[in-house]
């Protein structure tokens, strides 16, 4: 069974055009906005400017996580793409509060928004936004940092669409608080999609069981192998993405020690994780003990 916990290398090169491109886009959408005065405009600029911390942050974790194990960090740099998808959860979070409270206050006081010039720079960042996606498309199931990569240019494309809406809605109409309200729009589309991503990185921090994985499944299957007598200590959490691991306390009949039987079991044990269920376990370990064992335990075990 490999143990090879290099795991596989990451789309650096995809991450660095989109950072380029949300660069440009960033600063065209802040000369939009002073120009302008729109708030769709600026909270996209926001957006723009923690994507470009987030893909920054994601193009470092991309790095990270490529160097090799060692004994001082025996897992390398894996859960750098964990911790900067929840930084980039985290702040897109804030912008998605942000643009919604700042909304509300210009619906009773819109500013004169030009809307030729709002759609101009609307059309600019969804231009840029479509470039960006195409190039990370192909890359984004890779892991969690590559997703919310992903996720942020998608959330910059929705809301390139808003302003160009409000924008339009503007020209045809004249009511200026179409606006503000594609600023709350944009809001709305990043919050949900912005949870779903914290509650994911934070369970992979917490040690949660891998998503997918029933972890009583797992005990009840172990239990059917034979000479497996009773099970404690089982364990199960993700490192990163594509990468589960588990351990458990195996009781094994005593005579399995004295006839030879014991790495038979082992076997058994670790393709029962890898080959049974829809999570699929390469980084087992089991500690076989003979039913005697217990009386030694100085903790109560689950």
């Amino acid at each position: 069974m490999s143990h090879d916990h290099a795991g596989p290398g990451t789309s650096t090169a995809r991450l660095g055009i989109a950072l380029g491109i949300t660069t440009a886009i960033l600063i065209a959408e802040v000369v939009g906005a002073a120009v302008t005065d729109s708030l769709s405009l600026l909270v996209d600029a926001g957006h723009m400017l923690t994507d470009v911390a987030g893909l920054t942050a994601a193009l470092v974790a991309a790095s990270l996580i490529r160097r090799p194990a060692t004994s001082a960090r025996t897992w390398g740099f894996r859960r750098a793409e964990v911790l900067a998808a929840l930084g980039q959860a985290a702040v897109l979070l804030a912008v998605g509060i942000y643009a919604f409270v700042e909304g509300v206050q210009r619906l009773f006081a819109p500013p004169d928004v030009p809307s030729g010039s709002l759609l101009v720079f609307g059309v600019i960042g969804l231009v840029g936004n479509i470039a960006s996606i195409a190039v990370l498309a192909s890359a984004r199931g890779a892991n969690l940092n590559l997703r919310a990569a992903f996720l942020e240019v998608v959330n910059d494309a929705l809301g390139s669409v808003a302003v160009i809406a409000g924008a339009l809605v503007i020209a045809a109409t004249g009511w200026l608080q179409a606006d503000a309200l594609a600023g709350m729009l944009i809001s709305v589309l990043i919050v949900p999609r912005t949870l779903a991503l914290l509650r994911e990185t934070t369970g992979v921090l917490l040690e949660s069981t891998p998503k997918g994985l029933d972890l009583d499944a797992v005990r009840e299957h172990m239990l059917e192998l034979p000479h497996v007598r009773g099970i404690h200590d089982l364990h199960a959490s993700q490192i990163a993405t594509g990468l589960p691991v588990i351990s458990a306390h195996i009781v094994v009949e005593q005579g399995c020690f004295e006839d030879g039987h014991a790495p038979r079991i082992l076997d058994d044990l670790q393709a029962c994780v890898l080959e049974h269920f829809a999570v699929q376990i390469e980084h087992s370990t089991f500690q076989l003990e003979p039913e005697t064992h217990q009386q030694h335990e100085h903790v109560d075990h689950a």
